[in-house]
């Protein structure tokens, strides 16, 4: 029995879809209708984006363009799009088990791009990444390597320090870290005949290279704290509410904070937000959103834990809460809720 194939007519409206990488991407155009129209690989500069957005616009006019990667290697191509007018969407990396069962390619990531934002499975807006809070979270990236390098550092300290001679040791005792990089960075040797050289050289440098660590992390928190305060003044002044803390507040919120359109979205992205945890016979229970951004999680709990030791209207809250049966586990939850919406 003969087939006979039925032409679609084309709406005119496009939904563009890109797998972006840091060489090329690849982009993939649909109708909204007449389903994939073609493909197409460009350089990741701004020629290849020029070419891109020809390439899109002869087909119809752009809905929107569903790209992956848009705050790593789509970011500079975001930017482009979307200051020509355009509507952007971050579209999430496919499921990893879809992927090993069916296979992949650049191509077919970037048709999948499409399809999220056509389904609607992909509606979140990417970071404009454009301003004062960008500034911060690039500061904030360069601060929490140095601190994490700095705890390193100390660690492998004291770790050799336990080879050193007894003397050294003795006079180390009880040192705090400061007073021990110190000591240490002042330790000198004018020869290298014993392990007792080595140690007094080796200490010397990891001693020095902690102080500079030190000091790298004092300034980057300084720089940090200056823009917190000039860009979220309110949330600084608020209790307990630090310069790392507001940070991870204001990064979560992005440049363009509109994005985030409801206090349940807001409560999501902390990972604050309750979810239903209910199985078989139990019912009506619910549980902590464990994702969401875990470092402003933590940032919120450290403060409430704070507010609960030493902040009175907190304190009162608490003993409120507890008067009527709730369990602290339950408080702490509604306390790191209200912070959140508060900011």
């Amino acid at each position: 029995m003969a087939t006979t194939a039925i032409a679609i007519a084309k709406s005119g409206d496009v939904v563009v879809g890109i797998d972006t990488h840091k060489y090329v991407h690849v982009g993939a155009v649909f109708d909204t209708t007449a389903g994939l129209l073609s493909t197409i690989s460009v350089p990741a500069d701004s020629d290849g984006f020029a070419q891109l957005l020809s390439w899109a616009e002869s087909f119809g006019e752009p809905i929107a363009f569903g790209i992956e990667g848009a705050g790593s290697y789509g970011g500079a191509l975001t930017s482009f799009v979307r200051r020509r007018g355009y509507r952007v969407i971050e579209v999430a990396r496919p499921d990893r088990r879809i992927r090993r069962l069916v296979g992949r390619s650049d191509t077919s990531d970037a048709q999948n791009a499409a399809k999220a934002v056509m389904a609607g499975f992909a509606t979140a807006e990417p970071k404009t990444a454009d301003g004062a809070v960008e500034m911060i979270r690039q500061l904030k990236v360069a601060h929490d390597t140095a601190v994490k390098a700095r705890a390193t550092t100390m660690v492998t300290l004291k770790a050799m320090l336990v080879h050193a001679p007894e003397s050294l040791r003795a006079e180390t005792a009880r040192k705090t870290q400061i007073m021990l990089a110190r000591h240490c960075a002042a330790l000198t040797t004018e020869r290298l005949d014993s392990p007792e050289d080595s140690i007094r050289i080796t200490l010397a440098s990891l001693a020095r290279r902690w102080l500079t660590l030190d000091r790298e992390a004092a300034e980057l928190h300084e720089h940090i704290g200056a823009l917190a305060k000039t860009t979220a003044p309110q949330v600084v002044q608020s209790y307990e509410i630090g310069a790392d803390t507001a940070a991870e507040i204001l990064i979560v919120f992005g440049d363009n904070p509109e994005r985030i359109k409801s206090e349940a979205v807001l409560a999501k992205l902390a990972g604050i937000s309750p979810i239903p945890a209910s199985s078989g016979t139990t019912t009506g229970r619910h549980r902590i959103n464990h994702g969401g951004h875990r470092q402003l999680n933590a940032a919120i709990y450290r403060t409430v834990i704070v507010r609960i030791r030493f902040h009175e209207p907190t304190k009162t809250y608490v003993a409120r809460r507890t008067a009527e049966g709730k369990t602290k586990r339950d408080i702490i939850r509604c306390l790191r809720t209200r912070l959140c919406l508060l900011q």
